[in-house]
C-alpha cells in the first residue's frame, strides 16, 4: 500500500521520482504528488488525485526542477482520495514536506493539542499531523531537523516509513520507519529511496534495509548514516539487490499480469533450481539441513498467511500431514494476532508472505516469537521484513510480482511448501522411498506440464467472453482442489469484480445450491484423483438445476467432457501436484473475463500489492 520514492544527488530528480513512482504502482493508490526543492531555495509540492499520468500532465506548467526530492502515491486510509489529501503535505510555514505510508494511530489526539497551540491544518490526513509535530518541535525546541523527528517519532503511536524534507537544508533528506518498509540506495554521491528496491535497482545495486525505529539522514557529500530513535548511531549492513530490469516490464504483454501467468513455468523452474536434483531423486533445503532437529522435533505446525498466502498455506497444510505426519493449523494472521492463541516453544509457525511486508503476518511473527515458537518464512522479496524477522525460511525466488492478483507468487509457495514437506518427510522416514521418488520426478516435471496448460490461453480467452454477463460464481473442489477453488474464486473477485464464492464441492448441498440457476457459472476442478466420482455427483447436480458448468478435467476425461457446458483439459499429474496446474486455467478465465469488461487488471480498484497497514 503507498509508495515512497526519493532522490538526492546532481541528477534532475523529478524524472527519476516519476519513473519511481511508475515502479510502484503495482502497490495500488488513488492519488501521487511530489515535492522538490530547487536551485533557488523553493519547495515546490505538485500533487493530484489518480494516477501517476495525471500528475505528469498536473506538472507540465509547473516548476519541478531540482535535484532533490521525494514523492508519493496514495492508498487512502485517513480522509478521502483527493489532491488535499494526496502527498507530500507542508508544514504550516511550508519550510517542510513529508510523505508517510502507514496510519498514525495516535493522530487525532496529537491533532488536538497542536491545533490548541494555534497550528492550523489543511487536510484530513493523519500524515499530516506527523510534519506538524516535527515543525513545531523544531521551532518550540530549536532543533535541527534530525533531532526534531527523533522527539517527534517517539510521540507517535503507529507504523510508518516517511521522508522529510526541508527547504533550509537542500542537502538532506531524513527518513525513518516502523512497521511500514523503506530502503535506502547508495549510489556515486547519490542516494535513493524506495518502498522496495524496483525504483532503485536502475541507478545502484547497494542497498540499505531500514529495520524498525530507524532514521536514515540522507545527506549529500556524506556517508549514509542511521540512528535508532533514541540516537543511538545504528551499524550499516549494505546488501546487493539482483533485480533483472526486465522483470520490471511488461515485455510485449498487455498485462503485467498476464506476463506473469505465462512466466510461471520458468518462475518454477528457478524456484527448484539447486532443490530439487531429479538425478538423484532428491530435495535439498537448506534450512531443513540447518535446522533439521527444530523442525523435526516440532509437535505441531502452525501456518500464518493472508490472501492467495493463506489458499497456498491450505495446500502446504494438506502436504505435511500428509507426508510428515504432523498437525498443521491455517490461520488468517490478522485474526492469529487478535485472539491470544496458544502457542509453545514445540510450534513451528510457517509465515508466508510475498512481499514479506505483510502488517498482520509480520505481527503474527512476533507474537510467536515471545511465546519462543520456532519461526519459518516463506517470501519472495529478498530483504523484507519477515525474512529478517524469522529464525530461518525459503525464498520463492520467482521475480518480482507487478500485478496486484497475485499469480506466478501462487504457484512459487506452493512448490516451495512441497519441498518442504517432502525435505522433512524423508528426514521422518513417514514416506516411502518409492512414492518420495515419484513425486520428486512429477514435481520436476511441473513447469513443462505447465507450458501445455499456458496454450490453452487462447481458448478460455475465447469462453471468458460468454461469462462476463455473470454476477455471480461458484468455484468447487475437493482434497488438494478445494483451496483451488477459493484461489480462482478470489482471482475473479480481485481483477473483474465478480462476486464468487469457492466451496468444497461436498459443501454445495449445504446452502450455496440454493443459488444455482441458469445465470449462474460453476467452475468445478474435477480432475481424475480419488474424488474423481464425488465430483462427479456434484456436477450432475448442478447441471440438473441448470447451472453452467465450466470444467477442469484431466486430459482424455470423456465422462464429464460430456456433461459440461465448457470443459479445460488438463495434463496428468499426480494429485498433490495437481493445485499447480488447476489455478493455471482460473488465473487465464479471471484475466479474459476483466479484459473482456474493459477494466484495469493490474491495479484492481481498491486493492493494494502490498498490505502494509491494519
Amino acid at each position: 500500500m503507498c509508495g515512497i520514492v526519493g532522490y538526492i544527488g546532481k541528477k534532475d530528480a523529478f524524472p527519476i521520482l516519476i519513473k519511481g513512482l511508475r515502479r510502484l504502482e503495482y502497490r495500488g493508490y488513488d492519488s501521487a504528488g511530489v515535492a522538490l526543492i530547487n536551485d533557488n531555495g523553493n519547495l515546490n509540492v505538485c500533487k493530484t488525485k489518480g494516477k501517476v499520468d495525471n500528475l505528469v500532465d498536473y506538472c507540465s506548467d509547473k516548476d519541478v526542477s531540482g535535484s532533490v526530492g521525494i514523492a508519493h502515491t496514495r492508498w487512502a486510509t485517513h480522509g478521502e482520495p483527493s489532491a488535499v489529501n494526496a502527498h507530500p503535505h507542508y508544514s504550516e510555514s511550508k519550510n517542510l514536506a513529508i510523505i508517510h505510508n502507514g496510519i498514525i494511530e495516535n493522530y487525532a489526539d496529537l491533532k488536538e493539542k497542536l491545533q490548541a497551540k494555534g497550528v492550523t491544518f489543511r487536510s484530513d490526513t493523519d500524515t499530516e499531523v506527523l510534519v506538524q509535530l516535527v515543525e513545531y518541535v523544531m521551532e518550540r525546541k530549536q532543533l535541527d531537523l534530525l533531532t526534531a523527528v527523533q522527539v517527534a517519532l517517539y510521540q507517535v503511536i503507529g507504523a510508518y516509513a516517511i521522508a522529510i524534507l526541508d527547504k533550509r537544508h537542500p542537502d538532506q533528506i531524513i527518513a525513518a520507519r516502523k512497521q511500514s518498509p523503506l530502503v535506502v540506495g547508495i549510489g556515486e554521491d547519490e542516494f535513493f529511496l524506495g518502498s522496495d528496491a524496483s525504483p532503485i535497482v536502475e541507478y545502484t545495486d547497494k542497498v540499505v534495509y531500514l529495520e524498525d525505529g530507524n532514521i536514515a539522514l540522507l545527506h549529500l557529500g556524506e556517508e549514509l548514516k542511521v540512528v535508532s530513535i533514541l540516537g543511538e548511531e545504528q551499524e550499516l549492513t549494505v546488501k546487493k539487490v539482483d533485480i533483472n530490469l526486465g522483470q520490471l516490464e511488461k515485455g510485449g504483454f498487455p498485462h503485467f499480469m498476464l506476463k506473469e501467468i505465462f512466466e510461471q513455468p520458468d518462475c518454477l523452474t528457478n524456484c527448484m533450481r539447486g532443490r530439487v536434483n531429479v538425478d538423484t531423486d532428491n530435495v535439498v533445503l537448506s534450512a531443513v539441513i540447518d535446522y533439521k532437529q527444530q523442525l523435526l522435533n516440532a509437535k505441531r505446525f502452525i501456518i500464518v498467511a493472508c490472501g492467495t498466502s493463506w489458499h497456498a498455506g491450505l495446500i502446504g497444510k494438506q502436504m505435511i500431514e500428509q507426508f510428515c505426519r504432523i498437525p498443521v493449523e491455517v490461520e488468517y494472521a490478522s485474526e492469529f494476532r487478535y485472539r491470544n492463541p496458544v502457542i509453545t516453544k514445540d510450534d513451528v509457525v510457517i509465515a508466508i508472505s510475498q512481499s514479506g511486508e505483510t502488517a498482520d503476518t509480520l505481527a503474527a511473527v512476533q507474537l510467536a516469537k515471545e511465546s519462543g515458537a520456532f519461526i519459518y518464512g516463506i517470501c519472495n522479496a529478498i530483504g523484507s521484513s519477515i525474512p529478517r524477522a524469522t529464525d530461518t525460511g525459503s525464498y520463492i525466488h520467482v521475480g518480482p510480482e507487478i500485478g496486484v492478483a497475485s499469480t506466478k507468487a501462487f504457484t512459487g509457495q506452493v512448490t516451495v511448501l512441497t519441498m518442504l514437506a517432502l525435505a522433512l518427510a524423508k528426514e521422518k522416514g513417514t514416506v516411502s522411498s518409492e512414492d518420495y521418488m515419484h513425486i520428486v520426478k512429477e514435481l520436476h516435471e511441473i513447469p513443462a506440464k505447465i507450458k501445455e496448460v499456458l496454450k490453452l490461453n487462447d481458448r478460455i480467452a475465447d469462453l471468458s467472453r460468454t461469462f462476463t454477463y455473470a454476477r455471480n460464481f461458484l468455484y468447487l473442489g475437493r482434497g488438494f482442489s478445494y483451496p483451488v477453488a477459493l484461489e480462482g474464486a478470489l482471482k475473479l473477485k480481485e481483477i473483474s469484480y465478480i462476486h464468487a464464492e469457492g466451496y468444497p464441492a461436498a459443501e454445495m448441498k449445504h446452502g450455496p445450491i440454493a443459488l444455482i440457476d441458469s445465470d449462474m457459472p460453476v467452475v468445478v476442478i474435477a480432475t481424475h484423483n480419488g474424488m474423481y466420482e464425488k465430483v462427479l455427483s456434484n456436477i450432475q447436480e448442478v447441471k440438473a438445476r441448470k447451472g453452467k458448468v465450466i470444467a477442469v478435467v484431466s486430459k482424455g476425461d470423456d465422462t464429464i467432457s460430456r456433461i459440461a457446458d465448457e470443459v479445460i483439459a488438463l495434463p496428468d499429474t499426480i494429485e498433490c501436484l495437481e493445485p499447480l496446474l488447476a489455478t493455471i486455467p482460473l488465473q487465464m478465465l479471471a484475466y479474459h473475463v476483466a479484459v473482456c469488461k474493459g477494466l484495469n487488471v493490474d491495479q484492481p480498484r481498491n486493492l493494494a500489492k502490498s498490505v502494509t497497514v491494519e
